[in-house]
């Protein structure tokens, strides 16, 4: 059987699923083919109702799409310290940043979510390719921006200024680890041909893991940041014990991310496993 999936350029992506794409484990009978891309444009592809049998998505959207999708157990983004860093141009105060313009990352990510939850405040927000954001601040198009990605690792040296660690500001309020993506699988599927690919995943990830040399051509043939020592540090941060699977405390952080926009029974199916 094969499976259209779609996932996401960044490094931690291409490192869990280049197992699983390039047969290197057991894939239990499936057979996949991928075409990485930007994560806002596979979010809006949810949206928009592109059928992929597996995607990565933004937790921001999961309210949107449940009806269509349920959330695989292996292959999220979620942890403490990774979440998204809104910077400037010029030291801003959390305060300053009232009636500012701010470039983000997309306007289904989890970034605009958080920044809309802990700057209410803020004039307007303009879309762009997450890579394009730091130079949107950096030539004054906007006065912030919300970096995710390998630009958490490289803002400094570009002289970028830190107003707030969005990732800690979620911590501090709930001290639960911040859940940024997931990977979704089409309701479509027969349940136990959802279950088989979460069990692919998890093996493709525990590969990776076991052998993260072997992924290194497939990672940086797609990592917009091309420095070595970025994408290592990249993988390390986003691919976690969570990575493998969200486990009670992660399926609790989703559900706090979401308690606006889901009611809690809405919850009970929307996890396989």
């Amino acid at each position: 059987m094969k499976l259209k999936i779609r996932i996401s350029t960044c490094p931690n992506d291409t490192f869990m699923f280049e197992a699983m794409l390039h047969g290197r484990i057991d894939t239990e009978g499936l057979e996949f083919e991928t075409e990485p891309a930007d994560i806002e444009r596979l979010n809006e592809g949810l949206l928009q109702g592109d059928e992929a049998d597996i995607s990565k998505m933004s937790y921001a959207v999961l309210p949107d799409i449940r009806r269509r999708y349920r959330v695989l157990p292996s292959g999220s983004a979620l942890g403490r310290g990774n979440g998204p860093l809104l910077v400037s141009a010029k030291a801003l105060s959390k305060k300053e940043m009232t009636g500012l313009c701010v470039a983000v990352p997309g306007k289904y990510t989890t970034a605009s979510l958080l920044l809309r939850k802990f700057f209410p405040g803020i004039g307007c927000t303009r879309e762009c390719l997450f890579s394009d954001v730091a130079d949107a601040v950096l030539k004054g198009e906007t006065e912030a921006g919300v970096l995710i990605h390998e630009g958490r690792f490289t803002y400094e040296e570009k002289g970028l200024n830190l107003v707030a660690d969005l990732g800690r500001e979620w911590e501090t309020s709930c001290g639960l680890p911040l859940p940024l993506g997931g990977i979704v699988v089409s309701r479509r599927l027969p349940e136990d041909v959802q279950r088989k690919a979460g069990r692919v995943l998890r093996r493709s990830i525990e590969y990776a893991l076991e052998h993260p040399s072997v992924s290194y051509d497939f990672v940086k043939r797609y990592a917009q940041e091309m420095d070595d020592d970025v994408i290592d540090r990249h993988i390390g941060l986003f691919v976690n014990h969570y990575s493998l699977d969200l486990g009670e405390e992660g399926r609790q952080a989703v559900q706090t991310l979401l308690s606006e926009r889901m009611k809690a029974d809405a919850f009970a199916d929307v996890f396989v496993g």
